[in-house]
């Protein structure tokens, strides 16, 4: 990953950490946009010289301009992107409010479309690129409980392949990610709900760790997989094999 800069969304804690520390570590210059700032500060100091942090609310088109340019400031103009911001709305359909739901598809349906978009002209200045879209195996099947969270997951691969189909005479690659189950602060404290699996189900009997997927996404990044572009890449630990 010499030479290539990369915003990661989300990037301050959990799976977002976990792609910062290893595409800095395989020599990236990364970019950590969230709202947590005592974390994605402490994150990016932690990094060293090669990480920032930059303060970004991902469903904001203004925020995705102001990233875009910091990242240009400090790094040069980005050459990858991994969306990877996310919240969990619980709650029946009937419970749901409709500002849990556009909160939902705000963050992880639209703020994805707006990172796609904002990176787009850089990438073609810079002869390609690649973006790495964080979905979900509730992007593939259904939860019950979190329906705006299946409904922006669902939306993330439409995107994707439309995407991929429509940036790949520029050079730019669009994936994405289908983790099942991760051991991150978002999944654990939800344990016990309907919308988390028993670990028992799954068929290597374990969560995923933040960095096996992780090393997934670097793999996408990278030149190794110069010829994958508008598909989705499962890694649940054998869960939707039982589909």
């Amino acid at each position: 990953m010499e030479g290539r800069v990369v915003i990661v969304t989300g990037g301050a804690r959990g799976m977002g950490a976990a792609h910062s520390e290893l595409l800095v570590a395989e020599g990236a210059q990364v970019v950590l946009s969230d709202l947590r700032e005592d974390q994605g500060e402490k994150l990016a100091e932690k990094l060293g010289t090669n990480a920032r942090f930059h303060r970004a609310d991902v469903s904001s088109p203004e925020d995705w301009d102001r990233t875009v340019a910091f990242t240009e400031e400090v790094f040069g103009a980005p050459t990858g992107l991994i969306n990877n911001a996310g919240i969990l709305e619980l709650g029946s359909i009937e419970d749901t409010t409709p500002e849990q739901f556009r909160r939902s598809t705000d963050i992880m349906m639209f703020g994805v479309f707006l990172g796609m978009r904002a990176v787009i002209p850089a990438m073609k200045r810079s002869g390609g690129g690649t973006i790495v879209n964080i979905s979900s195996t509730a992007g593939l099947t259904a939860y019950p409980e979190i329906i705006g969270y299946v409904a922006a997951k669902w939306a993330v691969r439409g995107m994707t392949k439309a995407a991929a189909v429509e940036l790949g005479e520029y050079g730019i690659r669009v994936n994405s990610i289908h983790p099942g189950e991760v051991e991150t602060d978002m999944i654990l404290g939800q344990e016990g709900t309907d919308a988390v699996a028993d670990v028992d189900a799954i068929p290597l009997h374990r969560f995923a760790q933040a960095p096996e997927i992780a090393r997934l996404a670097l793999f996408l990044m990278s030149d190794e997989s110069g010829y994958v572009t508008g598909a989705e890449h499962i890694i649940d630990g054998g869960a939707t094999a039982l589909a």
